[in-house]
């Protein structure tokens, strides 16, 4: 350090990362500690509280009592001394081996001062450092008595792929989500019928708004089930609501939704893999007429930068993320931002932006303009209704839902069965019910002729569904998870094609 830069920290004076000692190391451990555990700062040796230079004697014996001081540290803190003039000067770099503490005790930078830590300061202190995953902790609000019961045991068991005749604490016990006979918070958020049970703000809030701001709210809807099933319940409806492309070639209709299926789901995976679940908010997913957001709560997580996205992945709920991989709603383990983009590019449509701040972290997908006579999607408009016209094959757009199926829409289940509205569209249902028409196919024949490459899209939202209203079944029930498996027509199914073929 020059003097000149001896004198810019002496004319700013104290501060979050500057501390003057007249001339003892009395608590210079606790100041030091508190350094190490923020983001650094240096202890200038020689100087009063008013600024002014009083100098220190002896800097060789001061330096070696300075360093024996940091190694007593636990961990041991890796500091930096120079004399300048009768200063001298105790430089603590950022460390990144937090915490640190001293005497036993912890200290943090607090302005101007070091202050202790209390026991829930130090709790929250590990939380944001990432060093206690909150996802791992016990949820006292969950009862494995009464909680779990069987039909939410076999509807994990099977999307976990768990062997059916494996005891159900065995089963959670090894997979890390029952520890010390305490179910813990990411294993309550896979198992829950309702979220909100073990978690107030975990559920997921929808809105429609008309324009591009949020003054008149067309459709409102929110979910509050178990994280897996939310997925696929929130992309249902962000797909009920965007702009589709139906695009004929021969006898197969194909539709292409605005903004990439898969980009989408990423984003809202990564909203609810990765927000911090013990703020008080929610992830909310926003459509405007020109744009969708995808809003999750808690900001980055410790370790991670702006720089680091679509770079690096550093989960913070790593119990919860592991387990979604394993559910296969996670297939590209650290590639979430970087794909998001890729999806997007290959789509042919403008990335989205990324605003990042302390405790938030949204995704925003422009939505390109709408083609002449178009409305926007949820809001009915004549020339933006359903439309056919020849290019090579045909293309239509629709546009959204009409006035009576928005009113509807508010009311209806997330996980509404199209056998409810026989002559209402269900577009991931019917098309695999077309599929199936002539014959059974297996899992992969069904993806290959939908065009669908992403695993749990087709699960969530074609063949799940499908299977859990009975409109197909399994070739071989007793082994669901044969390689032979096929799937095929139930008679409800067919009469639910029947009926969608009819005239309207």
């Amino acid at each position: 350090m020059k003097r000149s830069g001896l004198h810019n920290l002496l004319a700013l004076g104290e501060g979050f990362t500057t501390e003057f000692k007249r001339s003892s190391t009395s608590n210079l451990g606790r100041e030091i500690c508190a350094f190490a555990n923020a983001t650094g700062g240096v202890i200038l040796l020689g100087v009063t509280d008013m600024g002014e230079v009083s100098g220190v004697k002896d800097h060789n014996r001061l330096k070696s009592e300075v360093q024996a001081i940091a190694r007593s540290a636990e961990p041991p803190i890796a500091v930096e001394i120079e004399s300048v003039g009768e200063v001298l000067a105790v430089r603590v770099p950022a460390q990144y081996s937090k915490p640190y503490s001293f005497g036993g005790k912890f200290f943090i930078r607090e302005g101007a001062s070091s202050q202790q830590m209390s026991r829930s300061e130090i709790r929250e202190f590990f939380y944001k450092e990432g060093l206690i995953h909150f996802d791992e902790t016990p949820c006292e609000r969950f009862s494995l008595a009464d909680d779990l019961t069987a039909e939410v045991w076999e509807r994990f068991r099977r999307r976990a792929r768990i062997p059916a005749n494996m005891e159900a604490l065995t089963a959670l016990e090894n997979l890390h989500l029952v520890k010390d006979e305490k179910v813990t918070h990411a294993g309550a958020w896979l198992l829950a019928k309702d979220i909100t049970k073990f978690n107030t703000s975990a559920a997921v809030a929808c809105a429609l708004f008309m324009g591009t701001d949020k003054v008149r709210i067309l459709d409102r809807r929110g979910f509050s089930e178990d994280i897996y099933s939310m997925i696929g319940q929130v992309m249902d409806w962000i797909l009920s609501k965007i702009n589709v492309e139906y695009i004929i070639k021969h006898v197969k209709r194909e539709e292409r939704p605005e903004l990439p299926e898969e980009a989408m789901r990423e984003a809202v995976v990564n909203a609810l893999v990765h927000r911090d679940y013990r703020s008080t908010a929610s992830v909310h997913v926003y459509l405007f007429k020109d744009r969708l957001e995808i809003v999750s709560p808690g900001g980055l997580p410790a370790g991670m930068t702006e720089a680091d996205l679509g770079v690096k992945s550093i989960p913070r709920n790593p119990l919860l993320f592991a387990m979604l991989h394993r559910m296969e709603a996670v297939e590209h383990i650290g590639s979430g931002i970087k794909r998001i983009r890729n999806l997007c590019r290959e789509y042919g449509v403008a990335e989205p932006k990324l605003e990042v701040s302390e405790h938030w972290f949204t995704v925003v997908f422009p939505r390109s303009e709408l083609p002449e006579g178009g409305g926007q999607a949820g809001i009915p408009t004549e020339a933006g209704r359903d439309q056919v016209e020849a290019q090579g094959g045909q293309v239509g757009t629709k546009s959204g839902p009409s006035q009576e199926g928005r009113e509807s829409n508010a009311t209806q289940s997330p996980t509404q069965s199209p056998t409810q509205s026989p002559t209402q569209s269900f577009a991931p249902v019917d098309r695999l019910l077309s599929e199936l028409e002539h014959g059974e196919k297996s899992s992969g024949e069904l993806r290959d002729a939908l065009n669908l490459s992403h695993r749990p899209t087709f699960r969530n939202n074609y063949l799940h569904p499908a299977l859990e209203i009975g409109l197909i079944e399994l070739t071989i029930p007793e082994k669901p998870t044969s390689s032979k498996q096929r799937y095929r027509l139930t008679a409800k199914g067919r009469d639910f094609l029947a009926k969608l073929e009819q005239p309207r």
